[in-house]
């Protein structure tokens, strides 16, 4: 079986650090109901196949999140 994973374009050169911008990906997600209230964000594993990021970097936008009242375990 083949699957082809689609890496999510982050801007590491812009002056939006990478974790805010996935915040505000996932932020949106939220928001349009890709992600349901309530339901667990995809894990660090999934995120991290999709952004092409380390997962420091999705620990961080996940805080960002959690911070301003997000996203809730």
């Amino acid at each position: 079986m083949y699957y082809r994973v689609s890496i999510m374009s982050i801007d590491r050169e812009g002056p939006v650090p990478p974790y805010r911008q996935i915040a505000e990906i996932l932020r949106a997600r939220i928001e349009n109901g890709s992600i349901p209230p309530g339901r667990r964000i995809p894990s660090l594993v999934a995120l991290e196949a999709e952004f092409g990021v380390a997962r420091d970097t999705l620990r961080k936008a996940v805080k960002v999140l959690k911070d301003e009242g997000s996203w809730r375990r």
